[in-house]
């Protein structure tokens, strides 16, 4: 089964596609055989077209089988023209709905930046229709008049400057219908197709085998845009010598992740400024028997391989040439991006994905209009600082085994983090599965003091945190949503979704929310940093934990627990620096323990409301008869003060929590 990314990443290809015509307000009528090659008499393409036909701008059309263009004639589709397969009618099926070009005729796609051309299927599904074949008369392995592994077409001769027509802002989607395990439709198939031809502007989006295949042939094509097709973004075969020029890639669905797919003969075909993005791993550049490229200003993200050689005995890569030199099988290719996706704005509701660098060395704003991907650790590091604007969303990548402890992001000492949210835009990071402990969540290390001592090394990641100002500043942080956190290390040590290792009093956190974590929602570990309305749901340890002598204050707080076996709202540890606890409102429905205070811990709270806990205060250490230490409404605590009083937190200012 092809498993879909979530809903916020996935291309909602019947939204891009709409128009003012819906397929309820088609005429379908047959165009007529007997029709000189003029235009259509009719909304309905389908048989051979024998002379030029031109169709109507901004006209929605229904392929209803194959719509086969035959030598000598050319088919124009001006600007603004829809093209709609139809698979679902009786006399026809996924495999029996396509446009060919026949070798010998030419196609004229007219499309703007601001009235592109679609085509696309009825239903939206991948796999739904056969896309766009042309034929061609330039040099292929395969031979002159080699037949096609689709439809028996002909293709293939000795002409290199074959022109076969124009394409010009074309968005194509739902294509790639299965014929059997070894033949597919792609979007766009071209055999043997010449220099002549000119292809620019293309979408390729939402389908089941490749984007584009070149078999063969001399063509290129500029300004490629190809997300979510599940076999290869850009695949070549036959000896293919043309170029591509700024491709970007996007992969967002599960089990189909490869960019480039090279096979066969090698005759030098170019890439120049090549973006791939995936979010699920994958393989990013796969060359198969001899195949080669020459590849300049490449950037992959995201990929679990980079390069790949499929066959054992290969191990040359002489003529595999990236950045100017041989292929590093190593090495990942990361870096700034080549291609800037705002090139393709002309696509209606395009997804718009980036995978967070590892490593943040300088300023590095997000765009709240991107969907962020982590997939591995991401560092802030000293003196850099990582500003997130309201609205953004950050995904962590959680559908590998074992990776969830590898997956965080981290604010290291020296380095800052903004966190912009709003009421109505907060920012969130999450996992891809939506599963408790599925990543690491957000870590930072300040300068201020703890009890574990200056460049002390933290449980998690070996990051060093502590120093000696309490004031010390690691930025700001506004309504923000932490989602799934709390990955598993060992038995004793544990990500929690706000970890905050010696943070300093200079740091702003406010409106945070933290909910279905594994661990605890936050966790302190010393510093002086301070908390503003805090809520907290269904974190699986504690949902405030604190040691190493924190000594700031949070202030209006609201924990729910409805999930059974966890239920601590607060477990202090360590040594007494006496932190302060403002409107503190905890509710359980599934009992457990309100306040747990180890060692000599303690507190002072004021303003508490506790209900639905079965213990509500537990003093962990059995030789600990002192609680003085824990002052609550102003008074010493005592084991048997129940604190069920009216809440002193209204949940209704966390509305904002979706």
């Amino acid at each position: 089964m092809k498993t879909r990314f979530k809903s916020m990443l996935t291309l909602a290809a019947v939204a891009i596609f709409a128009t003012s015509c819906s397929n309820d307000e088609l005429v379908i009528e047959p165009i007529d055989p007997t029709n000189s090659g003029g235009n259509p008499t009719g909304t309905e393409l389908n048989g051979s077209v024998t002379e030029d036909v031109t169709l109507e701008s901004s006209q929605s059309y229904s392929l209803t089988g194959v719509y086969s263009i035959e030598s000598g004639a050319t088919l124009t589709i001006p600007a603004g023209t829809e093209i709609v397969a139809d698979a679902d009618l009786d006399q026809s099926d996924a495999t029996n709905v396509y446009i060919v070009i026949q070798q010998g005729a030419k196609i004229k796609i007219q499309g703007t930046s601001s009235a592109p051309v679609i085509m696309r299927s009825a239903n939206g599904n991948s796999g739904s229709w056969g896309g766009l074949i042309i034929a061609g008369n330039a040099n292929t392995t395969a031979g002159s008049g080699a037949t096609a592994e689709v439809g028996g077409i002909i293709y293939g001769g000795s002409d290199d400057t074959d022109n076969s027509g124009s394409i010009n802002y074309l968005i194509l989607s739902d294509a790639g219908a299965q014929i059997n395990a070894e033949s597919q439709f792609n979007g766009l198939s071209l055999y043997a197709v010449g220099s002549g031809t000119s292809i620019k502007n293309v979408a390729l989006i939402n389908g089941a085998d490749d984007g584009v295949e070149f078999f063969g042939g001399s063509v290129s094509a500029s300004n490629m845009y190809l997300e979510n097709n599940e076999d290869d973004a850009i695949d070549w075969t036959e000896g293919w010598s043309g170029t591509v020029n700024n491709a970007y890639i996007l992969h967002t669905i599960g089990n189909f992740s490869t960019a480039l797919e090279g096979d066969g003969e090698d005759n030098s075909p170019k890439f120049n400024n090549l973006t791939a993005v995936s979010t699920t791993g994958g393989t990013a550049l796969q060359f198969k028997k001899q195949s080669g490229a020459i590849i300049t200003g490449l950037s992959l993200s995201g990929y679990d391989t980079s390069i790949e050689l499929t066959e054992e005995t290969r191990t040359d890569v002489s003529n595999i040439e990236v950045e100017g030199a041989n292929a590093d099988l190593s090495k990942s290719y990361s870096g700034a991006a080549s291609v800037d996706v705002s090139l393709f704005n002309w696509i209606s509701n395009r997804g718009q994905v980036a995978i967070l660098p590892n490593i943040i060395e300088s300023n590095l704003t997000l765009d709240a209009g991107t969907e962020y991907v982590i997939s591995g650790v991401v560092s802030v590091n000293d003196g850099a600082s990582l500003t997130i604007p309201a609205g953004t969303t950050i995904t962590a990548r959680s559908d590998a085994e074992n990776e969830s402890t590898s997956i965080y992001i981290v604010v290291q000492k020296g380095g800052m983090i903004n966190i912009k949210g709003t009421e109505n835009n907060p920012v969130i990071m999450e996992s891809t599965s939506g599963t408790p402990g599925s990543w690491g969540g957000l870590v930072i290390a300040g300068n201020a003091e703890t009890t574990a001592g200056a460049n002390a090394t933290a449980e998690v990641g070996g990051i060093i945190y502590g120093g000696n100002d309490s004031e010390d500043n690691s930025g700001a942080i506004s309504y923000l949503i932490i989602k799934d956190a709390g990955a598993q290390i060992n038995a004793e040590s544990q990500y929690n979704g706000l970890s905050l290792y010696a943070v300093g009093s200079g740091t702003t956190i406010e409106n945070v929310a933290i909910l279905n974590g594994a661990d605890d929602g936050v966790e302190f570990f010393g510093g002086s940093v301070s908390v503003t309305n805090f809520y907290l749901e269904n974190n699986e340890d504690d949902a405030v934990d604190w040691t190493e002598g924190w000594n700031g204050t949070i202030t209006n707080t609201y924990v729910k627990h409805t999930i059974p076996n966890f239920s601590t709202a607060v477990e202090a540890d360590g040594e007494n620096r006496n932190p302060r606890i403002v409107n503190f409102t905890a509710v359980s429905t599934t009992g457990g323990t309100a306040l747990q205070f180890k060692k000599q811990s303690g507190a002072t709270i004021t303003g508490i409301s506790l209900s639905g806990y079965d213990t509500v205060l537990d003093i962990t250490e059995e030789t600990r008869t002192d609680l003085s230490g824990i002052q609550i409404e102003g008074i010493g605590a005592t084991l048997d003060a129940t604190y069920n009083t009216e809440a002193t937190v209204d949940v209704n200012i966390f509305n904002w929590v979706n």
